[in-house]
């Protein structure tokens, strides 16, 4: 079902340009108790074909910024600058009905809570085969057709049957299938998936993430993955991005990332992870504290608070994002008119937001300092804040 790319995007494919840039992108909710950046100043691309994983606490603004990025925020108290560049089409200036030729075709999203995305009264063949009709103009009969493909397609067992169903006769994890179905019935060029897995079992889990990925593979598709476990890119995405309280705190190739994290919070979040070779009764590791109340943030870093790092300076002053240099190796491969390719994944650019990155000696040594003045215990927990 998968469309071919247009001569715009062929030509674009050809010269290696990314399908999505995000430049300065910010939004900010006008509240009773003051503005709120949910969104603050977030700079990045997606490579075409290629897999995101968008990872944060709840609260880290990264629903917001796929929302914002959709142009599906509210339309009052609601203010979103910035550039969002869709294949060179600038998707903050298209009016509401520019907006609905291009979710479908190019771009879609699934929604976290797919009881809450889909219509309680209408049934599930009518809502798979509503964009099919809208965008390929397609017949009641051969819509219905095209809809009993796409639900064998996201494993939907008896898809004769489903299709006349309503959603709350289906298990969670079939109408999350149901909403991926939706998501890719017109072969979007990007999917954006907001917690895909959100309140899933973990079997049913696997199965979904499995999906999503057979799915972009099959489709060509670009992925944006949202999640606040780390365990669920690691495998499944090309690059990592890190937010939190509203910024990107550190932006790294995935193998890059877990073999060289720096940013504390990254660290923090990895640490969070289940293990296999934990104990059956080990309890997991948090991480103290409370996000910041973004109405009124703090001077300096916004995780110092609950970082076990953290010195006066963090506190006083916050950090610019600094850039790894990348490996000074020579390039390897060659295009096909033998000119130097674009670097792997590996070698992408590695930045982070910190003054004592993880794994420095003066990371080692303020880490040292915490625990002598007692704000942080010997297990490394943050058990005052100064």
């Amino acid at each position: 079902m998968t469309e071919a790319p247009t001569p715009l995007s062929a030509k674009a494919d050809a010269e290696g340009l990314p399908l999505l840039e995000v430049g300065d992108l910010r939004t900010t909710f006008h509240t009773p108790a003051g503005p709120l950046a949910a969104v603050d100043g977030v700079d990045w691309s997606l490579r075409r074909g290629t897999r995101l994983g968008v990872v944060g606490e709840s609260g880290s603004g990264k629903s917001v910024m796929s929302r914002s990025i959709m142009r599906l925020l509210p339309k009052s108290r609601v203010t979103s600058t910035g550039t969002v560049l869709f294949d060179g089409i600038d998707m903050m200036s298209l009016s509401r009905r520019e907006l609905l030729e291009m979710w479908g075709p190019q771009l879609s999203m699934v929604f976290q809570d797919p009881l809450g995305s889909l219509n309680p009264v209408m049934k599930i063949g009518k809502q798979v085969g509503e964009g099919l009709r809208v965008h390929r103009d397609l017949s009641a009969r051969a819509a219905r057709s095209a809809t009993l493909d796409l639900l064998e397609e996201v494993g939907i067992s008896e898809p004769h049957r489903r299709i006349d169903e309503y959603p709350h006769q289906l298990s969670g994890g079939m109408r999350q299938r149901i909403v991926i179905a939706i998501a890719l019935a017109c072969s979007p060029r990007l999917l954006i998936a907001d917690e895909p897995t959100t309140a899933l079992d973990v079997t049913v889990q696997a199965q979904i993430l499995d999906l999503l990925e057979t799915q972009r593979a099959e489709r060509g598709m670009s992925l944006v993955l949202i999640t606040h476990d780390l365990g669920i890119v690691a495998g499944r995405t090309d690059e990592i991005i890190v937010m939190y309280a509203g910024r990107i705190v550190e932006h790294a190739a995935t193998k890059t990332l877990f073999r060289d994290m720096k940013m504390p919070y990254t660290e923090a979040l990895f640490r969070s992870i289940p293990k296999v070779t934990d104990d059956s009764h080990a309890r997991l590791e948090i991480i103290g504290g409370q996000p910041p109340t973004m109405t009124s943030l703090d001077p300096g870093c916004k995780f110092a608070a609950r970082c076990k790092y953290a010195q006066d300076l963090c506190f006083a002053e916050e950090p610019a994002l600094i850039e790894v240099p990348r490996p000074s190796r020579p390039r390897t491969s060659r295009d096909g008119e033998g000119n130097d390719a674009e670097p792997d994944g590996d070698e992408r650019a590695h930045t982070y937001r910190c003054f004592y990155p993880v794994g420095t000696a003066e990371a080692a040594e303020a880490l040292e300092r915490n625990i002598a003045s007692g704000r942080v215990s010997e297990a490394g927990v943050v058990i005052r804040v100064d």
